[in-house]
């Protein structure tokens, strides 16, 4: 028997970055690309590597080519960081697991590198995958911080829950990360959230600005940890638009959204200024020149906000278009549980 399990990519609609900062987000995975495992039992335990894990290739150009879409590591290490983390879980829950081996693949179009959580995604699917193929069980909060705990504790890669946690549930999350809350019960706060398909939401990448997300965390950790007040402010001031949206969208204030929206991105620039490049700020610039509201999705890479009507979409996707920018429409995931 094969068991595929896929998850989706993440667009943070508003408080990034203070997921990982006790601050409050609402964000949601769309379909439009997804992240899918194969998983199936073999005498041996097989991490089958793909086109992101080449080791060959026909001339110097094309390594760096692919070097600068997938960085300098592929999925295998996320594959073996969600195997490690799985057992080490199993292991601390003292769960016997039947002696069997499996031969894992991996697929993924989400756009790499890009602020859309395509890392974690591979990784929830792969933790999906192994529950199933065990007949395990676990919780949309476990899961989602279990995922996290394989990026940051194996990889070392600087995250908060957000990404996780859209992707765990599989539909739109208001999430409150309150200190003492999670430290009391291991998790934040997360309600779901309707977010109806009339708010007229975008989403525009490209993919000659990958960067990981350690580019703005390690920094913003740094300043966080030290009490560095124009920081701490800021989680303050995204925890309150995190609030403020929640009752926009309830309203269906369609002005308010688009305020709060450009201001979750005019506050990224007032305190991580040194971490937004140029080509960042450029495609929001774009995005706003026609009306648009617009913010960064994630670390850097891809931007989503809100749009008037199909006459302005429209001017959007062509002008981006004509900066190598790729817009869609994005389809937002409502179904919740596993797929």
């Amino acid at each position: 028997m094969i068991i595929r399990k896929i998850a989706y990519p993440r667009a943070a609609l508003i408080g990034n970055p203070s997921d990982g900062y006790h601050g409050k987000t609402i964000a949601f995975v769309f379909r439009n690309f997804h992240a899918e495992i194969m998983l199936y039992e073999t005498p041996e335990l097989v991490l089958m590597p793909t086109m992101r894990d080449n080791t060959v290739f026909s001339s110097l150009q094309a390594l760096s080519s692919d070097v600068k879409q997938y960085g300098y590591y592929g999925g295998i290490r996320l594959m073996k960081a969600a195997v490690k983390k799985f057992h080490d879980y199993c292991l601390a829950n003292h769960i016997s697991l039947p002696e069997k081996n499996f031969t894992m693949r991996y697929m993924s179009d989400i756009p790499n590198r890009l602020g859309l959580a395509g890392s974690s995604a591979l990784i929830t699917a792969a933790m999906r995958a192994m529950f199933a193929f065990y007949g395990l069980s676990i919780s949309p909060a476990r899961l989602a911080s279990l995922v996290l705990a394989a990026e940051r504790e194996e990889l070392d890669i600087p995250a908060g829950l957000q990404d996780r946690v859209a992707q765990a549930y599989n539909e739109p999350v208001f999430m409150d990360f309150q200190k003492e809350y999670m430290e009391e019960h291991g998790v934040g706060k997360y309600e779901r959230f309707d977010l109806p398909d009339h708010l007229n939401l975008f989403i525009a990448y490209r993919t000659d600005l990958a960067e990981g997300s350690e580019v703005l965390h390690s920094r913003l950790r740094e300043e966080y940890n030290a009490g560095k007040k124009e920081v701490l402010d800021a989680m303050k001031e995204w925890a309150f638009l995190t609030e403020e949206m929640r009752k926009a969208v309830k309203e269906d204030d369609r002005e308010k959204i688009a305020h709060l929206i450009n201001r979750n991105f005019d506050l990224r620039c007032e305190v991580c200024a040194s971490s937004v490049s140029t080509k960042n700020r450029r495609m929001v610039e774009l995005a706003r020149s026609v009306g648009a509201s617009a913010k960064l999705t994630g670390s850097g890479g891809a931007i989503i906000g809100s749009y008037k009507d199909e006459k302005m979409y429209k001017q959007l996707a062509s002008l981006l278009k004509e900066n190598d920018i790729e817009t869609l429409k994005p389809l937002i995931v409502r179904s919740g549980g596993e797929e």
